[in-house]
């Protein structure tokens, strides 16, 4: 009974190919076939088939190959770096005998103990003003503010006298906030060596005068040859502090000079590179912080990671767009002072300017969120220097300026959304 229930005739695609490409076929008109005579037909041997475990994988032969060709490869790579690194000189390291901190910070507490972990016979002098971090690093051998876990290396000392900390230095890390920098350097100007070189680890742009710290630094100390490195890179100083591997770039257009402090910094956790685009650094270093803020609204707003992506994209262009403009290289905005510290600043929540953007982004009054910090976020005051700079280069910003209307209260992070969202679609560049 149920065989006669069955249909006489059924409906077959018969493929008929007519393009160029194999794996694309438009069948021709249904044929009505006996359902007695209906074959399913064998698979094609054109027709991709479903992979399986087996047809993935590849022949003994051509593993074998594919293997030796990697395992060349990686040979290569390490007789070049042995080769380099035996003609490496260390000669910076050995013969420097002081180095001077400027500030007490996170990241000035990080990078004097990681100078002073470098070479225990090297005095490391930290100069701040609060009494009370200077004891407890003198004392305790601790930063109780920012580090009261992380014990410091017996050679790093703390002083508020500029001139004890100052004299006879090797080297000097400027990790003053670029805000505080001017004021800061003309009080110890008198105490500063014309030829001790400045590595900055200060990121952002003074807000009256639109300077950066290679301007700043020679300006106050009244001495244009002051020798000048930035230093920047993807560096939370908590990973610093407990020695996880990162790289950075110094920065100088003294080619000698940042091969120098190279030596001085690089180690086995630490990987340094040198660039003569001091501005391309600088620059990237200042509005990364900005565009922080942004990432940090919007995941405030929890609007997602496709937005989160698309917003970085277009604030990494815009950050190329005027630091080309002001003459740095499109590679340096690429790199690890730019691609590399975007991604560490935006998408990680160690970040101080993500922080203030995530409680942006919630709700919560810029005051407010201010009033509780203990740290700096130098994209704060940054913002407006960054439009007024972008406006002097002629250069459209639309996500940075959203954030300095933010900052200013002029917008709120929902506007803000809404009238991105709103403007014109164009040619990407």
């Amino acid at each position: 009974m149920e065989a006669l229930l069955e249909p006489l005739f059924v409906f077959k695609l018969n493929p008929v190919f007519t393009s160029k490409n194999p794996y694309v076929m438009f069948p021709s008109k249904p044929q009505l076939i006996p359902t007695c005579c209906a074959v399913t037909p064998s698979p094609s041997p054109l027709l991709p088939q479903d992979p399986d475990k087996n047809s993935l994988q590849l022949s003994p032969e051509r593993t074998r190959d594919r293997r030796k060709v990697v395992r060349i490869a990686w040979e290569k790579l390490l007789r070049w770096s042995r080769s380099w690194r035996s003609r490496a000189k260390t000669d910076v390291l050995e013969r420097t005998k002081k180095v001077v901190v400027l500030g007490g910070g996170s990241f000035g507490t990080a990078m004097a103990a990681h100078i002073a972990n470098r070479k225990d016979q090297m005095e490391v002098s930290i100069l701040v003003r609060d009494p009370a971090v200077c004891r407890s690093i003198n004392e305790n051998h601790c930063n109780y503010k920012y580090f009261p876990d992380h014990k410091l290396p017996e050679n790093v000392i703390a002083t508020s006298d500029a001139r004890t900390a100052l004299l006879r230095a090797d080297y000097c890390l400027h990790a003053v906030p670029v805000q505080f920098s001017t004021s800061f350097l003309k009080e110890i100007a008198e105490h500063v060596d014309p030829g001790l070189p400045f590595i900055s680890l200060s990121k952002g742009l003074e807000l009256n005068t639109l300077r950066m710290m290679s301007q700043i630094i020679p300006q106050a100390l009244k001495n244009p040859r002051q020798p000048f490195i930035a230093l920047s890179g993807p560096s939370f100083a908590l990973e610093l502090m407990n020695k996880l591997p990162t790289a950075m770039v110094v920065a100088s257009k003294d080619r000698k000079l940042a091969g120098a402090v190279q030596q001085l910094l690089s180690c086995s956790h630490l990987r340094i590179s040198t660039s003569r685009d001091v501005t391309g650094v600088e620059i990237a270093g200042a509005l990364k912080n900005v565009l922080a803020i942004a990432a940090g609204i919007v995941e405030g707003m929890n609007l997602g990671n496709n937005s989160m992506a698309a917003l970085v994209a277009q604030g990494c262009s815009e950050i190329r767009w005027l630091a080309t403009k002001m003459g740095a290289k499109p590679a340096t905005i690429t790199g690890l002072s730019g691609t590399g510290d975007i991604m560490l600043t935006c998408f990680v929540n160690l970040s101080r300017n993500k922080t203030v953007g995530v409680r942006l982004g919630s709700g919560e009054k810029l005051e407010d969120i201010l009033g509780s910090m203990n740290q700096v976020a130098e994209g704060v005051s940054t913002a407006g220097a960054v439009i007024a700079l972008a406006q002097k280069y002629n250069v459209k910003m639309p996500v940075l300026t959203a954030v300095a209307q933010i900052m200013d209260s002029e917008l709120t992070p929902k506007k803000a959304v809404l009238e991105l969202m709103s403007l014109p679609q164009v040619e990407e560049v």
